[in-house]
């Protein structure tokens, strides 16, 4: 079954997240998007690609059942994958957020160029009630909400609206449900009057010093994850917690 949906109207490609109810992100759904991002990045007559989901939700984040020791190696592998596509994409990306927008998922939209969400939008990284991080966050979110917004939205996992999500600077506009598509159609149209070459080169520019730290910092962020954080008792019992739908009970340790 095919957990995303894609259509092109060169210069404009809009990727859409389709593996409902809540788009969670299994390793099935990053093989597609690694591979559909490919594709359109060797496209020339592609400018634009917007992301958005069906539904009720962006992304409800990462399949939690991929944390598991044997399977979170390749897991970070595959997700990091698309995120790395996406940072390096020479496209102007843009996600379009409403409903849930949480974990893996909020690390696909904090990544992309533009980002427009609904003000019902709910965005967090929940990730340390599972005894985890997340490391996109964790390498980058700083950088855009600054470090004190940043620990906390890592620290205590809240929640946050897409009003708060824009006023921080995690998207760039919140709007009703009703404005979204027009404000995202809007803003393609802006691109589509724009030299390609243009925009690619611009880009490269924009994020030429982000993009050194961010290599770095996410390889160091996995490399904790995996060698330290996934060691410990409190990570395996966070994510056994979840799948069996009780509280977890942390030994700190």
């Amino acid at each position: 079954m095919k957990r995303i949906e894609v259509s092109m109207a060169p210069p404009v490609a809009r990727i859409t997240f389709a593996n409902l109810p809540l788009n969670v992100i299994d390793v099935p759904m990053m093989e597609e998007l690694a591979g559909t991002l490919a594709e359109l990045e060797s496209r020339p007559d592609l400018s634009v690609i917007v992301l958005s989901g069906t539904g009720k939700a962006f992304s409800a984040g990462v399949d939690v059942a991929a944390h598991t020791p044997d399977k979170v190696g390749d897991m970070l592998q595959k997700f990091h994958t698309v995120v790395r596509a996406l940072v390096a994409s020479k496209k102007v990306t843009i996600a379009a957020v409403h409903g849930s927008c949480l974990g893996g998922g909020a690390e696909l939209a904090m990544v992309c160029d533009i980002v427009y969400t609904t003000d019902t939008a709910q965005w967090g990284f929940p990730e340390i009630k599972l005894g985890c991080y997340p490391p996109v966050a964790a390498t980058a979110l700083a950088a855009l909400v600054g470090q004190k917004q940043a620990a906390e939205l890592i620290l205590t996992g809240r929640t946050i609206p897409g009003t708060q999500a824009a006023c921080i600077g995690l998207a760039n506009l919140s709007v009703s449900e009703e404005q979204l598509e027009p404000v995202v159609d809007e803003c393609v149209a802006r691109l589509k009057r724009l030299s390609p070459a243009a925009l690619a080169v611009t880009k490269k520019a924009i994020y030429a010093w982000d993009s050194m730290h961010f290599d770095k910092g996410l390889a160091r962020a996995e490399k904790i994850y995996l060698d330290e954080l996934m060691q410990t008792a409190d990570a395996q019992e966070g994510i056994e917690a979840f799948l069996q739908k009780r509280t977890p009970e942390w030994k700190g340790r």
